[in-house]
């Protein structure tokens, strides 16, 4: 996209006033980028069909820097949001899209962003079908704030319920944990350190269908441990369900270079955000099967089962430490690192 065919390189008020300005904006670069039969009508919404069950999900993304190790606020909004609907069960197929921006936005770095969602929605199978766009005051924001809401259909052999999970119930994580929030720490200001650590921000949609073609309701859970890490989602499920999560570190695929810098920052990767990681609570006669299928996926390439349901313990996330002991994980107080998706 050529910004000189634009005709204005800063974003200001005028931009979300819904006039000349708005309309510049919108065919210009939003309707241009996502030209599909559903938005091109620049109707105030959308009229979609969808058999059967659907899945709703939504969510705001406010992470700060907007552009990252690995990606940016764009393609994390795709995302986040379609990873939330596979976390149904669901297979995602629309999405709306809502831009908050802040007055003095740089249109090429919105270009960028844009381009981003783009990608990551056709990697997805997804297509952005409604949306909206304001511009605030210089100083009301931070850049630029998205809102995604996903639409997908229930898979048809989904039967996904924490309520289903039973002691002896297997826990697998397709891959390392902590990536995502260790490269946003190793850019954000104050806090810069040399890494080449990058976000593991990617859709993990057509990995979840896979399993739930090839096992169905032997798959009792799926969630991702964005905000809060594994160590928050494990003790949700635990409290959940009145039962004990029992866990061995060794187990946990963790990189040595996220290891060190968690260590460096007083950090328990157990906390850390991921983006590109689920945890899937499966009945134990499929465990290495769900474990081969994951495997032999590009998203699952470092699968590990990694821990179990108990009734030992209810309510506590108990770890076998790499030098034999246990520890509780204790629920996590607080952020440890906020505005991180």
């Amino acid at each position: 996209m050529d910004i000189e065919n634009i005709g204005f390189e800063t974003i200001n008020l005028g931009h979300g006033s819904g006039g000349e300005l708005t309309r510049n904006l919108l065919d210009k670069i939003i309707f241009k980028t996502f030209s599909n039969p559903y938005l091109d009508q620049k109707h105030d919404g959308s009229i979609v069909k969808i058999e059967g069950e659907v899945a709703i999900s939504t969510d705001s993304f406010v992470i700060t820097p907007i552009f990252f190790k690995g990606g940016n606020i764009g393609e994390l909004a795709v995302h986040g949001t379609v990873n939330d609907v596979a976390m149904c069960g669901a297979i995602p197929k629309y999405l709306s899209l809502a831009f908050i921006i802040e007055e003095g936005l740089k249109v090429s770095e919105f270009i960028e962003i844009v381009q981003s969602i783009k990608k990551a929605a056709d990697e997805s199978g997804v297509l952005i079908i409604t949306g909206d766009t304001k511009v605030v005051e210089r100083g009301k924001g931070d850049k630029i704030f998205i809102n995604t809401t996903g639409f997908g259909q229930v898979h048809p052999k989904a039967n996904i319920s924490v309520h289903n999970i039973k002691e002896g119930d297997k826990i697998i994580v397709n891959g390392f944990i902590a990536q995502h929030g260790m490269a946003i720490m190793s850019e954000r200001e104050g806090l810069e350190f040399e890494s080449t650590i990058e976000s593991d921000s990617t859709n993990l949609n057509f990995l979840v269908n896979d399993l739930l073609d090839v096992f169905g309701d032997k798959i009792k859970l799926f969630r991702d441990p964005t905000r809060g890490g594994i160590g928050t989602v494990l003790h949700e499920i635990a409290n959940d369900i009145n039962k004990g999560v029992f866990l061995k570190e060794a187990i946990i695929p963790l990189e040595k270079q996220v290891a060190a810098a968690c260590e460096m920052l007083g950090l328990d990767p157990m906390y850390v955000a991921n983006e590109g990681v689920f945890l899937v609570v499966v009945d134990p006669s499929v465990e290495n099967e769900v474990l081969n299928v994951m495997r032999n996926h590009k998203k699952g390439k470092n699968a590990a089962i990694i821990g179990e349901i108990t009734n030992e313990h209810p309510n506590k996330v108990v770890m076998e430490s790499l030098i034999g002991g246990k520890r509780i994980v204790s629920p996590l107080v607080g952020e440890q690192l906020p505005r991180i998706c």
